[in-house]
């Protein structure tokens, strides 16, 4: 906007050195440009759908009694945040080096940083493009986010997944103590990522599946042995192995009277 008053005999608008409008008549060849009032207190403007190109400065020049007078704005143009790239998800092993990277555009510069979407991260975990983590852990898997921000609009989001793999660990083998004639279950647990393969031992003898009165049952984390009548030749020492690419643990556990 411009204002003018009665003493005004001329007015034009111009961006740098380009004639926009002069009085009524349209200089520019942009159709986003348009004449919005010309009366005796205002001369106005009005650029639609701007862009980063329109930013600068603009002049209203008036004539009045033979004297020019100019009046400068200068235009700043924001750009919403937008991330542009950032890394795909991620498998690697224990102990590796990660590196995440975020690139984002927008006016002024948006502010970049990452998190760990994990019950126990606390706060960011780093406040620039670049996540490196070096000798990653389990416990360090999960999904990070990057947060482009730059208070033009709302912060844009966007996650990688990494995943950590690592040879299985067995948690729970318990001994237990079942009469003949009952049920009795063995059950042995093993976190792994990827998810472990288990085998049942005993003695040194591969217990197969399907075998007379037995029942294996395996999950991604645990393994159950199931004896549906137990007799004292099923007495003795079991041996759950648990394996993945990564390497094999096995845990004993005794079935007694």
């Amino acid at each position: 906007r411009c204002s003018v008053d009665n003493r005004v005999t001329r007015v034009a608008w111009l961006n740098r050195s380009s004639i926009l409008y002069a009085g009524n008549d349209k200089w520019c060849l942009d159709p986003r440009v348009v004449l919005l009032a010309n009366t005796k207190t205002q001369y106005s403007i009005q650029i639609q759908d701007v862009d980063v190109y329109d930013e600068g400065p603009y002049t209203c020049s008036v004539q009045t009694d033979n004297h020019p007078k100019t009046s400068r704005v200068h235009l700043i143009v924001q750009v919403s945040p937008k991330i542009t790239e950032i890394s795909s998800d991620i498998s690697i092993n224990e102990g590796g080096n990660v590196s995440l990277t975020c690139i984002a555009t927008g006016r002024p510069d948006p502010t970049i940083t990452w998190r760990h979407i994990s019950p126990k991260a606390v706060g960011f975990i780093s406040e620039d493009e670049y996540l490196e983590i070096t000798g990653i852990t389990r416990e360090q898997s999960g999904e990070y986010e990057c947060s482009a921000s730059n208070d033009v609009a709302a912060p844009v989001v966007q996650r990688v997944k990494v995943t950590v793999n690592y040879p299985p660990y067995i948690s729970g083998a318990k001994s237990i103590g079942v009469p003949v004639g009952q049920k009795g279950i063995l059950m042995c647990e093993a976190s792994a990522v990827p998810s472990a393969d288990f085998q049942w031992y005993k003695d040194d003898k591969r217990l197969a599946e399907g075998q007379k009165g037995l029942k294996v049952e395996n999950k991604a984390f645990s393994s159950k042995l199931t004896f549906f009548n137990v007799s004292e030749q099923d007495y003795g020492n079991y041996t759950c192995v648990a394996s993945n690419q990564l390497g094999n643990t096995n845990a004993s556990m005794i079935l007694y009277g």
